[in-house]
Formats: structure tokens, sequence, C-alpha cells
């Protein structure tokens, strides 16, 4: 007998990733393994099986098992292309505080358009994205312009907020090719501020309302960047991490706010790592 597997290939409802894996062996030998996590609609593996003299199968093993945080990269970026696609949208829109985080994020969608133009083509891609950018062939900066297309970012700052954060996230939307926006959010936070001062009878303080106010600052930054999101149709990413959200050291309707959660699943020690390895193996 020959065993024959095959699993399903892309994101389902925003939290599966399923790798689109064939695998075929044959008296305990391994003879079809395919390249898993493809951009294209769906995999085909062929081999010719002898049953009889099973040394003379065809063997076809194009891939071995990826290193984890190799195949983090090939994961989440699928995902995130895919579920775009499937949602209709036009892109993506995030928070871009120039934290660990978000940074990773920005990247993983600047990785999601290498991987796919790589695979599949410019116009191709393109053409499963729902995009259309004239006169793109040919361009000597394709991918930055396909992120520029699908990536807007926003710094959202406060008086707390530091130019080193801002200045970092801006370096890191430009070395991509996203969109760049910066404004701050002090207004918002004084208008919420005030009227709860108002109605409770006293004045917030940092040294008897320190968790409230450092909520409010965060979640003041969820209407605004939604309303971005609305406007241009694209998908808002959330950026909370594992190790946060299971410490409760994340802000609910803050960064917990979005469409998807490319990072809810993954620990930060992890991302820090996956961070060098994008700038020093895959180059931002």
């Amino acid at each position: 007998c020959v065993y024959l597997y095959t699993n399903l290939l892309g994101n389902e409802a925003g939290r599966m990733i399923f790798d689109g894996d064939i695998i075929l062996a044959q008296k305990g030998k391994l003879i079809g393994l395919n390249k898993r996590l493809s951009f294209t609609d769906f995999n085909l593996l062929a081999l010719d099986i002898d049953f009889d003299n099973p040394e003379n199968s065809s063997s076809d093993v194009t891939e071995k098992v990826y290193e984890p945080i190799r195949e983090f990269s090939k994961a989440a970026s699928l995902a995130l292309f895919d579920y775009m696609r499937k949602s209709r949208s036009k892109g993506f829109i995030l928070s871009l505080s120039g934290g660990a985080d978000s940074s990773s994020i920005a990247t993983l969608v600047a990785e999601s358009v290498r991987n796919g133009v790589e695979e599949l083509g410019v116009e191709l891609f393109l053409k499963k994205a729902g995009v259309s950018i004239p006169d793109i062939v040919g361009n000597q900066n394709i991918r930055k312009t396909i992120v520029n297309q699908l990536l807007t970012t926003a710094y959202q700052g406060t008086e707390n907020s530091s130019d080193d954060t801002r200045i970092s996230a801006k370096n890191l939307a430009d070395s991509i090719g996203a969109k760049f926006h910066h404004w701050t959010i002090d207004k918002v936070v004084e208008t919420f501020s005030c009227t709860i001062e108002k109605n409770i009878g006293r004045e917030l303080t940092w040294e008897t309302d320190d968790i409230t106010l450092q909520n409010i600052q965060a979640r003041s930054r969820s209407p605004i960047i939604w309303m971005l999101a609305n406007i241009d149709n694209k998908l808002l990413l959330s950026t909370s991490n594992r190790s946060e959200g299971d410490v409760g050291y994340a802000t609910m309707d803050g960064d917990t706010s979005g469409s998807i959660s490319p990072i809810a699943a993954v620990d930060k020690h992890f991302l820090l790592q996956w961070l060098k390895y994008a700038e020093h193996k895959l180059g931002y």
C-alpha cells in the first residue's frame, strides 16, 4: 500500500493557517513531500508508484521541515495575504508605534508581498490580491510600490511619546514602502478624561488612576485608526502578542482592537528573535 496525506492550504477565518502539505510514503520510506505554505490556489504532486517493486517508485521530496523561525515567516505572510483577498479587503491598516509588536507585523506584510511576488509573479499576485497598479511592470521598486498600495500605517503619539519611537516607526515604514501618517491623540484623551472628571467630581491623577489613564491612551487610538480602515476598506491589524495577553498586559479595545491579530499566538521572546532574523537573514 501507499500512504497519502493532503492538507488544506491558506488561512481560514483569520485563526487557522493550513500548510497545504502533500505527503506520500511507501514501505516505511518518505517518497513525496511538496513545498508547503504556497501562495497558489492549490498544490499538486504526482508520483509513479510500483506496488510490486517499491524501489522502482518515483520520489519527489521537495522540501524538508522548516525551522520554526522561517516557518513563521512563511505561514504568517501567507495568512495575511489569503485573509485579505478572501475578505475582499484592499489591504491593511496598522497603528505603528515603533515597538517590536507593530514593527514585526509591518515587516510580515512586506514579507507577504515579497513571498507572493516571488512565487506568483507581479501580475498574478496583484490579480489575486484584487489590486490594480498602473505601470507596475518595469518599476524598479516593485515590492515597495505594492506595499505602499496595501499597507497604511499611523504613529499616534501623545505628550508622553518619544521622538525615538516616532522616528523608528517612520524609518521602518519608509524602508518597506508603507504609507505613513503621524498625529497626536492628546486632545482626545483630554476630552474623555474631562467628561469622567466632571461626572465623578474629582480630577484623575497618575498617583491614584494610573491604570485608567494608561488604558484611555491606548483606547483613544482605536476609533481614529478604525476610521482610516473604514475609509480605505482595509483590515485593521491588532498588535497584542501572546505573552502580554496571558499576563493581562494588554488593553481591551486598545492593542487588542482590530480585524485580525497576526501575533496573538506568538510570544514576545520569539518575536524578538524573529525581528533579528528578519534584519539579518531577510534584509529588513
